[in-house]
This record gives structure tokens, sequence and C-alpha cells, in this order.
């Protein structure tokens, strides 16, 4: 999808667009482009929704869960790497 902005530097977002991510967005600036990164009506009941299990954990046991996915990750890296070589 592409779009233009009209003489007041506004863009246009079909209805489509707006129904599925909202009305609000924050623009996101890179050496490159722009991206636009919708903002939840309610941005805490988001964070809220998206910690979900974790909302009971400890510190210690969230940062144990992602020091584990980190080295489980660089596992599967380090073994995709090794297949490349061969």
């Amino acid at each position: 999808m592409s779009t233009e902005t009209d003489g007041q530097g506004r863009i246009y977002l079909p209805k489509a667009v707006r129904e599925k991510y909202g009305d609000k967005y924050h623009i996101v600036e890179y050496d490159d482009r722009i991206e636009l990164v919708p903002v939840a009506d309610d941005p805490l009941a988001a964070v809220r929704e998206a910690a979900g299990e974790l909302r009971d954990s400890s510190v210690e046991e969230i940062r144990d869960d992602i020091e584990a996915e980190a080295n489980a990750d660089a596992e599967i890296g380090d073994a995709e790497e090794r297949d490349a070589e061969r």
C-alpha cells in the first residue's frame, strides 16, 4: 500500500487500516524510512495484557526466562552457522 501527503502534510489511511490498528500512531524515524506504530487507547491495559503470565512472576523469574530464551536462540544460531559452513 502506498499513499501521499496532502498539501498540509497529512496522510490518508484507509478505513480498513484504521479499523484494524486504531487512530493513534507513534512515528518512528530511521535513517532511511519512517514507521507508524499503533498506540493502544489504553497503553497500560495493553502492557498488562502483553505481560500475561509474567504478571505474577518475580523480577528474578522474568530475568531467568529471558536469559534461557536468549541462550536457546544463541544455540539455534550457532547450529545454523555450523550447518551453513558444511
